[in-house]
């Protein structure tokens, strides 16, 4: 048996490589130094989103976390991951915050850096496994799919692959989604601890017996092997059997851990395109402005209304002087008119007189708000001879936002629970627009992280992808730059010409290789008009759909599932 298995059993103390134990104050700043690198770990996940075009610190920090999370007890993996989750989450979510206060973002922040916790958790149990990077790149994925789906129907934002828009990575988002995507970031950074451990390991023990090769990591059998032992590579020291054999398994895995992502990235470059398959259309998305940043621009709804109108009308204008071309359909964002046009003549007056002076389709985003039962957030396709023709309700709900659960228990800490007067409802189906010949399918703002909101919409014909959005709540913050990077993710992995209208910015025509052509600034009103490709085949991804997450759940599985062999092989042996 090996030695840390034998202490993960009998709870022994941690000992240098001269055998003696070590001193509580070595221990004390060991500590000290794992839990600043772990936070440390999570500032860079953080820095390598987006405005900022940092992707590649992401890997350098799984490398540094996974030496962090080289520890002995799980709860330590958790202290530690949850420090790197706060470390990540804090800053990545200040948004949040940003007209509500500090109470909403500070609860997200710590109930998602919990979840990073647990897998700091899982990371450090598998961290004993040869070919450890493999299982924890694994198990770091499990932990993005939990906290996608819970509680409240989960938070996928800060999913690793929506930080790597313009990453090395991001061709695998059409091979596997957005679960290789980080799967593949997660591997190579702790394949890069794995090389550098087993370097420095080569490195020391060569000094230390000039006149061995292959001698045995200070680490036990290698930081590759995993375990985590404390077989002595001192001076005078002998080798145990087959630590050679450790040795070179530990390069290899390390070797692999980093090629393999690379090569993989490079193979699905050719799934990027942005050929157009069924020709192309001319697409506008406007954006109409809001008069005031924040919460408060709810409550001038016609004055978002008449925004988005005078802008579509002044876009007829341009077209008909020749200034800008016809497009074939129009797209609005979210919430552009919160005036049920059903409900309300002059809305519908105001949207019908804007769509006839252009002449084409145009999705609307609007609230519906039926007598009874919940609101809608719905995207209604208004045709310029027969008006208003099919619907699409946002199926995401966004909760404490679109939504209240725990309303009395949430008001406790928060008056703006009241904000929300009236919870919005799920729709049940996709919705894919016949937009003048071109099919075009509604995302809503939130549903765009995530990945089942998306995948149905391309299985269900679309075309081209459209984001409606309505960012006007979190002002200036860099929420809507996260959210951009999400669109531009989805339409590499479903090779899709992805448009973006949002209320005030940043609006943006995406094509399927994920480069944006063209862009807004932020609370101005403007007009883009482009010519985009439509595509209608499939890529792997959106073939496969969730299926790559479940292998990757299924690895994270079989890794708990040794850990908990290996335990119990060890305690048959010590007894």
């Amino acid at each position: 048996m090996s030695s840390s298995a034998t202490r993960a059993v009998e709870n022994e103390p941690p000992v240098v490589p001269s055998g003696e134990p070590v001193s509580p104050r070595a221990r004390r700043i060991a500590w000290l130094l794992r839990a600043g690198g772990s936070v440390a770990a999570g500032v860079l996940l953080y820095l390598s989103f987006p405005p900022r075009p940092l992707w590649w610190l992401a890997p350098v920090a799984f490398a540094l976390l996974g030496w962090c999370l080289q520890v002995r007890r799980a709860r330590a993996g958790f202290g530690f991951g949850l420090l790197a989750g706060l470390g990540f989450m804090l800053p990545l979510l200040f948004w949040t915050g940003e007209e509500v206060g500090p109470v909403p973002w500070l609860a997200l922040a710590v109930l998602e850096a919990l979840f990073v916790g647990l897998t700091g958790l899982g990371i450090t149990l598998v961290r004993r496994l040869p070919g450890w990077p493999l299982w924890a790149a694994a198990v770091w994925v499990a932990g993005e799919a939990v906290r996608a789906r819970i509680p409240f129907g989960g938070f996928p934002w800060g999913k690793i692959a929506f930080g790597q828009a313009d990453g090395f990575f991001l061709p695998l988002a059409a091979l596997g989604g957005t679960p290789l995507v980080g799967f593949a970031v997660a591997l190579f950074g702790f394949g890069l601890y794995e090389a550098l451990s087993v370097a420095l390991a080569r490195r020391t023990l060569g000094r230390a017996n000039p006149d061995d090769s292959g001698t045995e990591s200070p680490a036990g059998t290698t930081a590759g092997a995993g375990a985590g032992t404390d077989v002595t590579g001192a001076p005078g020291a002998t080798r145990p059997p087959g630590a050679t054999r450790a040795t070179a398994l530990a390069a290899a895995v390390a070797a692999l851990s980093v090629v393999v992502p690379l090569v993989a990235a490079l193979a699905a470059r050719p799934l990027v395109s942005d050929a157009a398959e069924d020709g192309t259309a001319v697409a506008a998305v406007i954006q109409g402005n809001v008069p005031t940043i924040g919460l408060d621009f709810n409550s001038q709804r016609r004055a978002v209304l008449d925004n988005h109108a005078k802008r579509t009308l002044q876009l007829a204008a341009d077209v008909r002087a020749g200034r800008a071309p016809q497009p074939d359909f129009v797209v609005w964002p979210e919430n552009s008119s919160d005036l049920d046009p059903f409900a309300e003549p002059d809305a519908y007056a105001v949207i019908d007189r804007a769509v006839k002076a252009i002449g084409v389709p145009v999705a609307i985003g609007s609230v519906i708000a039926p007598e009874t039962g919940p609101l809608r957030n719905t995207m209604i396709l208004w045709d310029p001879v027969k008006g208003p023709t099919s619907t699409y309700d946002k199926r995401k709900i966004q909760p404490f936002g679109e939504r209240m659960p725990m309303r009395s228990f949430v008001r406790i800490f928060s008056s703006d629970v009241d904000r929300v007067r009236r919870d919005f409802g799920p729709g049940k189906e996709p919705g894919v627009f016949d937009m003048a010949g071109s099919h075009v399918g509604m995302v809503t703002c939130y549903e765009a992280a995530f990945d089942d909101a998306v995948l149905s919409t391309v299985r269900a014909g679309a075309q081209v992808i459209a984001v409606p959005s309505n960012n006007a709540t979190f002002g200036r913050s860099e929420m809507t730059y996260q959210q951009l990077a999400m669109d531009r993710v989805r339409a590499v992995e479903h090779s899709r010409t992805v448009l973006v209208p949002v209320t005030s910015g940043v609006s943006a025509v995406i094509h399927p290789d994920g480069k944006v052509v063209q862009q807004t600034k932020m609370f101005t009103p403007d007009a883009l008009v482009a010519t985009i490709p439509l595509r209608s085949s499939q890529t792997p991804a959106t073939r496969f759909g969730p299926l790559p997450e479940y292998a990757l759940l299924a690895l994270a599985a079989g890794g708990f599932g040794w850990v908990l062999l290996r335990r119990a092989g060890a305690r048959d042996k010590a007894s």
